[in-house]
């Protein structure tokens, strides 16, 4: 299917655009009205998520409503962990729990490598049900979450501001850890080919608690994970890296197989170009500068933009965007991307 709109695709395979491509992480979801009164209607965010018409839905309203670059599948990187046999439950203002976790080899033994047609089907059809309703409008997004960051939940159970019980497992039993990302690690990497077959554009992994590792063990642990998961993936596919609070791991992502890489909020992209080559870079307005007023966010915005320069960039935030930012901030953001980085390359010209 030929795209009306593929700058970010472009820009992520390094090439010249016209204009800086924008998107957001979490953009379909709690900010949007429109998605508040569907989700008032259903039995909770699981029941969203395994709907495939739902969730197509849900994927497509941002575009309508804030008419970014790209569409991202409405879905939820643990998806992977009950698939391969540990179910979550989505507890409102609480966030995810697993009321069974991984603590023995035994644990891992049980879990199966799972087969995406099989225990994933439902992301994989919404993913071809709104392939088929964008008609080509903007690329469309996959993903999943980096294997450390799913053994982080899988060990855990819940969230953590530490996750000792995860990184306690590094420590004492690297063999057990190993055994556990590699199960990991070979579901996600079908996984995600999965959804390239079933319409994904381009791709995304999501490794939201690389920074609570030392940097040896981020090595060990994580990037090498990752970089297989890249490597499998087909070369015309673009791979986007986001791996929050990982500032020490730049020499890692240099050698991924990727062609984007994400940085959060804290991240001066001025310095980290020099440390990854001709990746694209992604990102990274702080979401709490969607809370200012709309000069404000202009202000901010145009700044951002300004560090990381008019190409090889994918303007995002450095995070999910926060579910109580006003919609109106939004548009204020995305639209001066929109119009400040045709500005910066009509003035090189």
């Amino acid at each position: 299917m030929m795209l009306k709109n593929d700058l970010i695709l472009r820009a992520a395979r390094g090439e010249q655009t016209e204009r800086t491509p924008v998107w957001l992480m979490r953009q379909a979801g709690r900010i949007l009205p429109e998605y508040r009164a569907l989700r008032a209607k259903l039995s909770g965010f699981k029941e969203l998520v395994e709907t495939p018409e739902l969730a197509a839905e849900v994927t497509i309203q941002p575009i309508d409503a804030l008419d970014v670059d790209a569409a991202i599948i409405f879905s939820d990187i643990l998806v992977v962990p009950e698939a391969m046999g540990l179910t979550y439950e989505m507890v409102e203002a609480r966030g995810p729990l697993f009321p069974e976790t991984v603590k023995s080899a035994a644990d891992v033994e049980r879990l199966r490598v799972a087969d995406p047609e099989e225990h994933l089907g439902y992301v994989l059809e919404a993913l071809r049900v709104t392939r088929k309703a964008l008609n080509g409008r903007v690329p469309l997004i996959g993903f999943a979450g980096a294997p450390w960051t799913i053994l982080a939940y899988m060990v855990e159970g819940h969230g953590s501001k530490t996750f000792s019980k995860a990184r306690r497992m590094l420590f004492q039993e690297p063999e057990l850890a190993h055994a556990l990302l590699r199960k990991i690690t070979d579901t996600t990497i079908a996984y995600l080919r999965a959804q390239v077959e079933a319409g994904a554009n381009m791709l995304q992994v999501f490794d939201s608690w690389a920074g609570i590792l030392n940097p040896q063990h981020y090595h060990t642990f994580s990037a090498s994970y990752i970089g297989e998961i890249c490597a499998a993936m087909p070369a015309d596919i673009p791979v986007t890296v986001f791996a929050k609070g990982a500032y020490f791991a730049h020499q890692d992502f240099a050698q991924l197989p990727c062609r984007t890489i994400g940085l959060d909020w804290n991240e001066d992209p001025r310095k980290v170009r020099p440390l990854v080559g001709d990746k694209t870079l992604q990102g990274n307005l702080d979401p709490c500068a969607l809370y200012g007023s709309p000069e404000q966010v202009r202000a901010a915005t145009i700044e951002m933009l300004e560090r990381f320069g008019p190409q090889r960039h994918i303007a995002n935030l450095g995070h999910g965007v926060y579910p109580d930012t006003n919609p109106d901030r939004v548009r204020v953001f995305i639209d001066t991307v929109k119009e400040h980085s045709l500005r910066m390359r009509q003035d090189l010209a």
